[in-house]
């Protein structure tokens, strides 16, 4: 029984390395269609998943130097993809949010990409799914300590 466990666990890591490979491939590919690098394509799907954010809460969740940000804040909106605009309680605070009509690019993508993954998750039963979705909730958690480590320690 040990020597299953073994060989479904490097299965899994093996999976779980080909998936991540191709994800970014994938994302790759998708920041070229757009006309992006993969760092501006990634921090726009930051933008669009909270609908608006600042300079610095795209520094604290990519990870980049405010500088960089900057930098990608241009080319998107230079692209057309985003624009800034002024919190209006607060001047002093500049917000990157999205320009929808811009995006269909985005829908031609993600769209078919969208419905051939509902078409998969719909050969699964309710429990399969759970697990499915429990399991990519704690390996999205390990991964994003795993990254705070790592920039922690390259900090030091």
């Amino acid at each position: 029984m040990k020597d299953l466990q073994q060989d479904l666990n490097a299965s899994l890591i093996e999976a779980s390395k080909e998936m991540s490979t191709l994800t970014v491939l994938f994302h790759q590919t998708v920041a070229v269609h757009l006309g992006l690098n993969i760092t501006d394509h990634k921090c726009l799907d930051f933008i669009l998943s909270k609908g608006r954010a600042t300079a610095g809460q795209l520094a604290d969740w990519s990870g980049l130097t405010t500088g960089a940000i900057t930098s990608v804040l241009n080319r998107l909106t230079k692209a057309g993809y985003v624009r800034r605009t002024k919190d209006p309680a607060d001047l002093r605070i500049v917000y990157a949010e999205p320009v929808y009509a811009h995006l269909h690019k985005l829908k031609e993508v993600f769209g078919p990409l969208n419905d051939a993954m509902l078409e998969l998750y719909g050969t699964y039963k309710e429990d399969e799914l759970r697990v499915l979705l429990d399991y990519m909730l704690r390996a999205n958690r390990i991964m994003r300590n795993r990254a705070e480590e790592l920039r922690k320690s390259s900090a030091e």
